[in-house]
């Protein structure tokens, strides 16, 4: 839910009316899209996002090197998941919190038969101001545009400027580097075939019962993910990773 290396200003966005209880998401932090991005893909009653950002995790590891500490968590098929998600699976998230962010998300598959996800690790970086940022390593990219109010195909022509509500899906594994006023900061990324860059502006903020309506240009999203089109296939006994790493550089 939050991050602050040594010496530097916070890097996460936690939204001060975030809701902390069982199966809500939380407003802020890095939630975990999985194992659906976005709307359930044919049946919309199912939760946005899939089932794995509003559980509750098991802490299995938590050692600490002395420059970082190191988390394990893991989620397991039950009764619940199998009757929102009919899939065996054995799912973990790792954290590596020091100068650096790491965050892994793992998927196992136990079971003899292959499944298909679509996943982001949803992170939520604090900026100074969203409408003076401008966002590098994109150029080039094919997007699709979902805003409500001007959903649009299209291909990043040079830096990513944000002036309004924005919610595209980049064709993109690039490293994505956002240039603040004061400081930049890298998002890295593996085993993610698709960048997801999200800021609901003024209208959607308005509303959103657990952000403050005057607080979204004070972050952005830019996910790691694999959204519909980009699935991944995790065969019997695989193992998939997406992953992504923040790295803070101050001028």
């Amino acid at each position: 839910m939050e991050w602050t290396p040594a010496g530097q200003e916070p890097v996460l966005y936690l939204s001060p009316l975030a809701v902390f209880q069982n199966g809500k998401a939380i407003r802020g932090g890095v939630p975990i899209c999985w194992p659906w991005f976005g709307p359930h893909p044919s049946d919309p009653r199912l939760p946005a996002h899939g089932l794995a950002r509003t559980r509750l995790w098991s802490l299995i590891a938590c050692e600490d090197d002395g420059a970082s500490v190191h988390l394990r968590f893991e989620l397991h098929a039950d009764e619940e998941t199998l009757a929102l998600w009919p899939h065996a699976f054995e799912a973990a998230v790792e954290i590596r919190v020091g100068r650096e962010l790491q965050i892994s998300l793992i998927r196992h598959n136990p079971s003899d038969a292959a499944f298909t996800d679509s996943s982001a690790l949803h992170t939520y970086l604090r900026v100074t101001d969203v409408a003076e940022i401008f966002l590098s390593g994109l150029e080039g990219a094919v997007y699709d545009e979902r805003a409500a109010g001007s959903p649009h195909h299209g291909t990043q022509q040079g830096e990513v400027r944000i002036d309004g509500e924005m919610d595209r899906i980049y064709a993109s594994s690039a490293t994505v580097t956002v240039h603040d006023r004061n400081r930049r900061i890298h998002v890295h990324k593996r085993g993610s075939a698709s960048t997801v860059v999200w800021n609901p502006g003024a209208e959607k903020a308005a509303r959103l019962g657990d952000l403050p309506a005057d607080d979204f240009p004070h972050f952005l999203c830019i996910e790691a993910a694999n959204a519909p089109g980009a699935e991944v296939t995790v065969g019997p006994g695989g193992t998939e990773v997406l992953r992504t790493r923040i790295v803070v550089e101050s001028p």
